[in-house]
């Protein structure tokens, strides 16, 4: 059998931790795959992660600057939310869009589906590409305190590479759009 088959893993009790309407927290006792006890945290996120990379006809990329909480930094990302469950990721992606950019696409395609930290969460993640793009007002939530910024293509490319992006959805999506252009890494 290789490694790849069947799950090497054997969940002896759960426990809740924690829970708030955006995650839950269990702590499970497990056997571990060298056949020792031990125990395994799980971050459970009740919302689908959504992220839309809006791009503009003259290629220009639209990103969102705000403080993230936990990172206690400013961080630039794409524009992002969670959706529901059972709702469909992209009508959370049209809503994302308009709430904290005031852009409405005309055309969006599904570029990435993820997990975006496999090893303590089962957070899963769709990023979508957006165009033909028109301006309205946003309309941010009260936790939200957004700077809505078009950033030429360049410029984007280069705050990925230089680690000034660190957001997982907008890395994977910023990647996406380099391989799209035939983006060379210097």
């Amino acid at each position: 059998m290789s490694d790849h088959e069947g799950n090497p893993w054997k969940t002896l009790a759960t426990r809740a931790i924690y829970d708030n309407p955006w995650i839950n927290v269990r702590e499970d006792q497990i056997i571990r795959p060298d056949g020792k006890p031990g125990i395994y945290g799980v971050v459970h996120f009740k919302n689908h992660a959504v992220g839309v990379l809006p791009v503009d006809d003259d290629g220009s990329i639209w990103m969102v600057g705000q403080h993230r909480y936990p990172l206690d930094m400013y961080s630039w990302e794409i524009p992002e939310g969670g959706g529901p469950p059972g709702e469909d990721p992209l009508e959370t992606a049209r809503r994302e869009l308009v709430e904290e950019t005031g852009l409405v696409a005309a055309e969006y395609e599904r570029i990435s589906i993820s997990h975006l930290s496999n090893s303590v969460s089962d957070e899963l993640a769709t990023v979508f590409r957006a165009t033909g793009l028109t301006h309205g007002p946003s309309e941010p939530e009260g936790t939200e305190r957004i700077e809505v910024r078009r950033v030429p293509w360049p410029e984007a490319w280069r705050m990925v590479r230089s680690g000034q992006i660190t957001d997982s959805m907008t890395v994977i999506a910023l990647f996406h759009e380099a391989i799209r252009r035939g983006q060379k890494w210097d």
